[in-house]
């Protein structure tokens, strides 16, 4: 299967690339991003047939599916890297918490969020191939918080990898930044920069399209790519998940084959939702599809109205902040996929120049075929999670915004299933807040400790090895100061 381009060939790049090339290089024409030519046609079985299978051959078969042009041998051991998750042969379980709700956790991981059940294949695979193919590469990651951990552990060592990661300074909560400035990999490199999230992914934007960066890169016959979801190599891997989601409702003789489910995505950058989007269209009978956001509710305006406005728009720290995003980068893949590559560059150089893009009423009511959404605030996240917890269960403050789209958005009493992007441990002093009902300031170790005790919640060791840890990444720059820091780091390896 190739690869082509949201906004149209430019007639310098090749109009189809394979999915290899798409992964290796992400820059396309005009600025846009790589989606498949299509997406596969899977047998009118293909559920059914995977009910008793592991995670892995579920996502083998995938895979397989879309005729990736990577060897058996590489794709099989990058899914092996999913028996170093807490279970191996289910490593993102879906729990039951009410009679229609269900949890699907994605946080098992080396990293404790659900970017590493992305991640971890995708650096397997991407590593591979720069390794067969004699070259190097320089790997870009910007993060809220949870991408830049997981992409740091999936390349840390590997052979002609080397990874700069960049991440907003103040914020990402604590335990995040440290999963970051403690590794000590020799070819990772973590910047903080003064600026927001938003400010990070533009860099890499601007550094990824940048001819002069590249060209500086070329001297030391270094190419580049991205660890965000502007790759579609980590967007493949989010397709996988979402069809284990409905494979184990039926395994667990919740639903019947072909009864439709809702899904609650929590959502920033939209690359997980948009994963369930592709699943949907590739035969998983979900009724739709529904967008959590926090208090930068960008996205819920966006679906709602069919407007994407950033003008005046100032993002807001928020208890949930891997969600404090006003430029969500997957949307231009839904709205390819809707309305096609002309439409898609005219949308999209629209918020580039004018920070703004209006869509028909025709073509937001098509989206609304796919797509609900709504947001919430800190205030109903931290009741939220003391909620679930006097019942049973335990949720970081992104799982809880997904209750608020549970109660008020669906239309029909269907299974539902959240998604539980990260566990509680890396948000701990808003956990703590929320369980003790008041707005104590608590240092992450404090918050970690008593939770563990009081409520008997499980703290993993490589969570509990943080605070004692050396840093070595302390180094916090202005924007402007980000691509000679990366040609430095390039230079003294």
């Amino acid at each position: 299967m190739n690869f082509i381009e949201t906004r149209g060939n430019d007639g310098i790049k090749p109009i189809e690339v394979p999915f290899s090339e798409a992964i290796l290089n992400p820059s396309t024409s005009f600025g846009g991003l790589y989606v498949p030519k299509e997406l596969p046609k899977l047998e009118e079985n293909f559920l059914q047939n995977h009910i008793n299978s592991t995670y892995k051959q579920l996502a083998y078969d995938i895979l397989k599916a879309f005729e990736i042009d990577i060897e058996e041998s590489e794709i099989k051991k990058a899914l092996d890297l999913y028996d170093n998750f807490d279970d191996t042969s289910n490593p993102c379980p879906v729990v039951r918490v009410k009679d229609d709700l269900f949890v699907h956790e994605q946080y098992h991981g080396p990293t404790r969020a659900f970017k590493d059940m992305a991640l971890q294949p995708f650096g397997s695979i991407l590593s591979s191939i720069a390794k067969k193919r004699d070259e190097k590469y320089l790997i870009l990651a910007a993060t809220s918080g949870d991408t830049g951990p997981a992409a740091l552990n999936t390349f840390k060592n590997k052979e002609n990898i080397q990874v700069v990661c960049l991440y907003p300074d103040g914020g990402t909560s604590d335990v995040q930044r440290l999963q970051m400035v403690c590794e000590d990999g020799k070819n990772l490199k973590v910047l903080g920069i003064k600026g927001n999230f938003d400010d990070a992914q533009n860099a890499l934007k601007n550094l990824l399209a940048s001819k002069t960066f590249k060209e500086e890169l070329e001297k030391d016959n270094i190419k580049l790519s991205a660890a965000n979801s502007v790759n579609f190599g980590r967007i493949i891997f989010q397709i996988i998940y979402h069809f284990w989601s409905y494979i184990q409702l039926l395994k667990q003789n919740e639903i019947k084959f072909g009864e439709k489910i809702y899904l609650v995505v929590p959502s920033g950058n939209f690359g997980n939702v948009l994963g369930a989007f592709y699943a949907l269209n590739m035969g998983v009978p979900i009724e739709k599809l529904l967008v959590a956001s926090n208090e930068n509710n960008i996205l819920t305006e966006w679906i709602n109205t069919g407007v994407y406005d950033i003008r005046d728009k100032e993002l807001k720290l928020t208890k949930s902040p891997a969600m404090d995003i006003l430029k969500s980068s997957n949307i231009e893949r839904v709205i390819y996929s809707l309305f096609g590559a002309k439409r898609t560059k005219e949308l999209m150089e629209d918020l580039n120049e004018k920070k703004i893009f209006k869509m028909s009423e025709n073509e937001t009511n098509e989206l609304k075929k796919y797509f609900s959404a709504i947001y919430s605030d800190d205030t109903f996240g931290t009741s939220t999670i003391k909620e679930f917890l006097d019942s049973g269960y335990l949720m970081d403050p992104h799982t809880a915004t997904c209750i608020k789209a549970y109660k008020e958005l669906k239309e029909k009493p269907l299974k539902t299933v959240i998604y539980s992007t990260a566990e509680w441990t890396k948000f701990s002093p808003t956990v703590l807040n929320a369980l003790n009902e008041n707005s104590t300031k608590y240092a992450d170790k404090e918050a970690l400790e008593e939770i563990s005790t009081k409520y008997n919640a499980n703290l993993p060791q490589s969570i509990k090895d943080l605070f004692s840890a050396k840093i070595n990444h302390s180094l916090v720059i202005n924007k402007e100061d980000i691509e000679s820091e990366i040609v430095n780091f390039i230079r003294k390896s």
